[in-house]
């Protein structure tokens, strides 16, 4: 029988877990609290010796397996994070150097690669591709004594933003599901992360972004979430959709996390709190448009925090905004999709060409958009479809250069540190076939996708539970090109005025 947690039994059900696993009786006594329990305490705890590594990875392991239904997981690599847990238990008893993530179990979504285990993107015909190395990103995480504890189940292909996949499924029901609710979407693409933090199976790891997939499964999941700077991180030895608009990015249940794997992977000091007492952020009306009646009660409560706090909140207008996304977002993904994911499938060998991956896409909305625009490179139109090339040489040449303008623009004449708006316009929808939608996607990506389009970096904040849903609401802010250290500083100091959502009840 698999354990189960309750966020006032955590504690206790981690200790009788660990107990059930083997470990010595000396591990009871220290059981962590996953309920609260962040990536950068566990590492001081492990440091110390306070905590064991194999205590926390089997804490994890445990809570994985109490949650099925989830379907967080591709694969929970029980043996491999034991293994490392216990290496670096013993490497730190021999005097070993405190390594910043030393022993501390993350996750990472299936598109990255990770060297020994499958890296399906979330579709099948990938499931048996198995990398000879670790993607850069991954390498830098494990370099600071991180322990990989599984694969991340994700939207197929990263083509979406519900996480609503037939193609792997660890519960009776399709789709990686909401930590919160298990009805409802978990958002995407980084699905499987979003979840698995949210439900306490890892304090932190890494997903990817192109319109908005860190930012939205940590909005409906309850954790923080870093899209960076366009170029800030490698791209390499993860499965793309556009090369202009991909990037991993770190998600965890706390910023000062985020912050931790950020500078892990891209170096530099610690970040420390910014003073808000100075800080200018912006407000603009179509970010505040369409919203959900506990996404408007959370955010505008938030609001109200921030100004009491000393920002000043300053309402600004981005004229053709709109426009001007649309011009860029769809024609640039599904133009260089087709190109990109080719050169992938070739370069790292993994037995499959373009054709082939289409061929076994498993998810209806995903494979409609395989078969109808990326392999025939084409744009939907009014009256059908027309040929790609053209708006995707106008969104290039004109189109985001004017987008990237009108966002540095706004960032200087109005002197703002960011922008700041709700993640998502609504809470997490249910989770159905028809969450996949074209309308659905477009409703949830309103406010992640522009910043995306514009290469600038976007930080997630879980901010409250909805009054009426009790289901996690967001805050994000998004600052000029190069700022992500800027934007860690201002998470820091909001974090704590807002306070950490609280675990999931069941």
């Amino acid at each position: 029988m698999p354990c189960s947690f309750t966020p006032s039994a955590l504690r206790a059900a981690a200790v009788l877990c660990i107990s059930a696993a083997g470990l010595p009786a000396w591990a009871e006594s220290a059981a962590p609290d996953l309920a609260t329990l962040t990536a950068s305490e566990a590492a001081r705890q492990i440091c110390s010796g306070s905590l064991s590594s194999e205590q926390l990875v089997s804490a994890y392991i445990a809570q994985a397996k109490a949650k099925p239904q989830l379907n967080a997981f591709v694969t929970l690599d029980e043996a491999g994070a034991l293994k490392a847990a216990r290496a670096a238990d013993a490497a730190r008893k021999r005097g070993g150097a405190c390594l910043p993530l030393a022993g501390v179990p993350v996750v990472v979504k299936d598109n990255i690669q990770v060297k020994g285990l499958p890296a399906t993107a979330g579709t099948p015909a990938l499931k048996n591709f198995v990398p000879a190395a670790d993607a850069p990103v991954v390498a830098k995480l494990r370099a600071a004594g991180a322990i990989i504890l599984g694969k991340t189940n994700m939207h197929e292909l990263a083509f979406g933003v519900t996480g609503y996949n037939p193609a792997f499924q660890t519960g009776p029901e399709v789709g990686v599901r909401n930590a919160y609710d298990s009805s409802r979407i978990a958002g995407g693409s980084s699905s499987g992360t979003g979840a698995a933090l949210g439900a306490r199976m890892a304090p932190a790891g890494l997903g990817t972004d192109t319109g908005g997939s860190v930012r939205i499964p940590c909005a409906f999941n309850g954790c923080a979430s870093l899209r960076p700077t366009v170029g800030r991180y490698s791209q390499d030895g993860i499965a793309p959709i556009s090369h202009t608009r991909d990037t991993a990015g770190p998600m965890a249940v706390s910023v000062v996390d985020v912050a931790l794997l950020d500078r892990v992977i891209a170096g530099g000091t610690a970040v420390k709190p910014a003073s808000l007492k100075h800080v200018r952020l912006g407000v603009v009306k179509d970010f505040h448009a369409n919203l959900d009646a506990d996404t408007r009660g959370a955010v505008d409560a938030a609001l109200a925090k921030l100004r009491g706090a000393g920002v000043t909140l300053v309402d600004v207008d981005m004229p053709k905004l709109a426009e001007l996304n649309g011009a860029v977002g769809f024609p640039v993904a599904l133009y260089e999709a087709h190109d990109d994911i080719a050169t992938y499938l070739a370069r790292y060998r993994t037995g499959v060409d373009l054709a082939q991956l289409a061929a076994g896409i498993a998810s209806p909305d995903v494979k409609g958009t395989f078969d109808g625009l990326i392999i025939p490179r084409k744009l939907p139109a009014p009256n059908g479809v027309v040929d790609a090339k053209p708006a995707y040489d106008n969104a290039m040449r004109v189109a985001r250069p004017a987008l990237q303008k009108l966002y540095r623009d706004t960032f200087t004449k109005n002197r703002l540190d960011a922008l700041v708006f709700p993640t998502v316009p609504r809470v997490a929808i249910a989770a159905t076939p028809e969450a996949s939608s074209v309308e659905n996607f477009v409703a949830l990506i309103q406010n992640t996708d522009p910043g995306s389009n514009a290469g600038i970096p976007g930080l997630q904040l879980p901010v409250a539970l909805g009054a009426t849903s009790g289901l996690p609401v967001g805050l994000e802010l998004d600052g000029p090109a190069g700022s992500d250290r800027k934007l860690l500083a201002l998470g820091l100091a909001i974090e704590p005025l807002l306070g950490r959502l609280p675990a999931p009840a069941k």
